[in-house]
């Protein structure tokens, strides 16, 4: 595409100053400069630790046809300098791919918690009614939404595939970035919102303000939201106010059977199973079914595609041990989502003790530390404080950090999450529920710059094994 043309296209969005230096054909838009080949427009990005604008000529070496920037640069290709390199670029790479979320059918969920369930429960949904759905979230990769050039090259190759719809966790930091701009989604979703990302964010304010983006119709023209709290009720209302055509959720009212594997219900006259447990799953399984009669989907295709979904891997997820003890990992990282999680292990424990071990990742938010401490000692009988992922943090401050927020020392604080793993299955008795959260479906855990192997379900089998095969070998050495 050419550079004049895409400027063209793009015209209506943002007033952008002629390029000069030629009006070279542009093929990709990259924000990297270590993937720019020959014909890319290479975008300066200003981050925490880096200006892309400094790369500009590592990219122009490598290929780059023309650089966005926002400041004027002295190198030999085109320079586009606009206000904002990060509202820019987004609908340069939608132009680029050839506007793919105008080929399909994209539905973008948002909120602190609650979003990879939603998503992975609405595929399941489609599946089952034939469709051909894809999905970008926490479990697909690195990013729960991808930047922009990414995100929309991705679309581009599932239009040409032919699939259907495009279901996307849309994060707080991807609306704050701009990532999903350039993108039309043909309904939005919220779920919740409590205190998460405010080393981003700096404040409760911006964060709701980002998620708020999504419900404009600028983005959409209808939307699902949850209205089971101020939040919600708050982003229905705008979305009311901006034209949306809104579908009010609530489930505070819905009869419910929790199981440790299953959640039984009502929605719209029909009886509803899920064979996923945990109290946050009615109303996910209820956003889901929304959108899914949104999407065209009959009623009863909906409630028998639920009825036929997959574990969501590393969300309320039982593993199997001996010795009569539940053990449940999920991903909660965030104070209500522990505090949530909890109160469902509490649910199912059939009286036995919730016991939990947890932690709080480094380089994050600090203030929420003292807060997931308070959950845990208020949700369990016992609290193991263990290690997440610490990344560049001295994990014993981390952990400090979150034993200010508890009323009396846990039973145990300790840096090794697998060490601390095994002390909650030692400690378990009989009819106990341990509750490992905060990693979830993670496969690595990441400290001082390295990622490591670590599944907590990998490792609970494996520490539960030993102890089991370590109390046999007691019992052997006493007869």
């Amino acid at each position: 595409m050419l550079l004049s043309a895409l400027l063209a296209a793009t015209e209506q969005f943002v007033s952008t100053p002629p390029a000069t230096g030629g009006d070279p054909d542009i093929g990709r838009v990259v924000h990297d400069s270590r993937m720019v080949t020959s014909g890319d427009l290479f975008c300066c990005i200003t981050g925490h630790n880096s200006d892309g604008h400094a790369y500009a000529p590592e990219a122009v070496e490598a290929g780059a046809a023309a650089v966005l920037a926002e400041r004027p640069l002295d190198i030999a290709v085109p320079v586009l300098v606009v206000p904002s390199v990060r509202r820019m670029m987004p609908l340069f790479a939608s132009q680029i791919s050839g506007v793919p979320s105008q080929q399909l059918d994209v539905i973008g969920v948002t909120g602190t918690n609650g979003k990879t369930s939603v998503v992975h429960l609405l595929a399941a949904i489609l599946e089952h009614a034939g469709r051909w759905p894809a999905t970008i979230g926490t479990l697909t990769g690195s990013l729960t939404t991808p930047e922009a050039p990414d995100l929309q090259a991705q679309l581009a190759s599932w239009a040409s595939e032919g699939r259907s719809e495009v279901i996307m966790e849309v994060s707080s930091h991807a609306l704050d970035q701009h990532r999903v701009d350039g993108t039309r989604f043909s309904a939005v979703a919220f779920t919740n919102l409590s205190r998460d990302h405010l080393d981003h964010h700096h404040s409760m304010e911006s964060y709701a303000a980002a998620k708020e983006r999504l419900f404009s119709r600028s983005f959409a023209d209808q939307a699902v939201v949850l209205v089971d709290s101020e939040a919600g009720r708050r982003v229905a209302d705008r979305a009311l106010e901006a034209g949306l055509a809104v579908v009010e959720v609530s489930v505070s009212n819905i009869d419910r059977t929790v199981q440790l594997n299953q959640v039984a219900f009502s929605w719209r006259g029909l009886d509803v199973q899920v064979p996923v447990g945990g109290e946050f799953t009615v109303a996910n399984s209820v956003l889901a079914a929304e959108l899914a009669l949104l999407a065209g989907v009959e009623p009863t295709v909906i409630v028998d595609g639920l009825a036929g979904v997959a574990p969501i891997p590393g969300r309320f997820e039982p593993v199997e041990v001996e010795g009569g003890v539940t053990v449940i990992v999920d991903y909660a990282h965030s104070p209500d989502s522990l505090r949530q999680l909890l109160a469902s292990a509490r649910g199912v424990s059939g009286g036995g003790r919730v016991i939990s071990v947890f932690g709080c990742g480094g380089e994050r938010d600090a203030g929420k530390r003292p807060e997931m401490g308070r959950a845990a000692h208020e949700g369990a009988d016992l609290v193991v404080v263990t290690s997440d992922n610490p990344r560049g943090d001295p994990p014993e401050g981390v952990i400090a950090d979150i034993l200010t927020g508890m009323a009396e020392p846990p039973a145990h604080a300790i840096v090794d999450r697998r060490q601390a793993i095994r002390t909650a299955l030692a400690l378990a008795r009989s009819g106990d529920v341990v509750v490992v959260s905060g990693k979830g479906h993670e496969t690595v855990q990441v400290s001082g710059g390295e990622s490591r192997p670590f599944d907590d379900r990998t490792v609970v089998r494996e520490e539960a094994a030993a102890l089991a095969h370590n109390r046999g070998s007691s019992a052997g050495n006493d007869s």
